[in-house]
């Protein structure tokens, strides 16, 4: 399941968050690559401690919380910090797949990766190149999204960043360890509740049936949750 989530940030705010990362101190994003991703990732990154890396980290975090349709697909349990990279001309991730355990860089904490995420500060329009490849069950799929907007997509999925042509591409990225393991069934409990609140908006949260699928589905969440 690939979902994307338009306007995570205003315009506004994507002004003022891509002005600190661009007067940012960016390295070599192949110390942060694991032993498969390093002979093919070429671009910049912010080191995790970074105050600016910090700071817009927890405003993403925030953000995401406040946010149904992340909460509503993603079924979060743990969030990594928020990562930062940029990819200027020649520079790119070839095909990889991301680590499955992934560790915390201020708690020391093991997180399973079981959804990656990207959000994009950079308009569409700004560079060439640089398109997010993510290959899942339904194909091939491309992403280049508004500046503010975000995607998320299994972890599991074979995915790269072409190569940049011109501009700059900048954006965060980062995973999570959700309360549902299975994609499956993740997207059956996000198809669900999708269609409860498309209900509920037509006749109301206390009609019977909007009350027994809400039921049917928090029972599910029981059922396949592993808190």
């Amino acid at each position: 399941m690939l979902i994307t989530i338009p306007q995570l940030f205003g315009k506004d705010e994507v002004r003022s968050i891509r002005a600190e990362l661009d007067a940012a101190d960016w390295q070599d994003g192949r110390t942060t690559a694991g032993a498969q991703s390093q002979g093919v990732k070429r671009n910049r990154q912010l080191d995790p401690r970074s105050q600016a890396g910090q700071a817009i980290g927890q405003r993403i975090l925030e953000r995401l919380h406040q946010t149904p349709l992340f909460l509503s697909s993603a079924l979060p349990l743990r969030i990594l910090p928020p990562m930062f990279n940029r990819y200027e001309s020649g520079e790119t991730f070839g095909v990889h797949v991301d680590n499955a355990i992934r560790v915390n860089p201020f708690s020391g904490e093991r997180l399973r990766t079981d959804l990656s995420m990207t959000i994009f500060f950079s308009e569409p329009e700004e560079y060439e190149g640089g398109e997010l490849i993510v290959e899942d069950h339904y194909g091939t799929q491309e992403v280049k999204l508004p500046a503010g907007d975000m995607v998320l997509y299994p972890s599991t999925s074979l995915h790269e960043v072409t190569p940049v042509t011109r501009g700059a591409r900048v954006s965060s990225f980062f995973w999570l360890q959700s309360m549902v393991r299975s994609n499956e069934q993740r997207t059956i409990l996000f198809d669900l509740d999708q269609a409860i609140q498309g209900l509920a908006g037509r006749v109301g949260v206390d009609d019977a049936e909007v009350v027994t699928l809400t039921g049917i589905y928090h029972n599910m969440i029981r059922q396949w949750t592993d808190v």
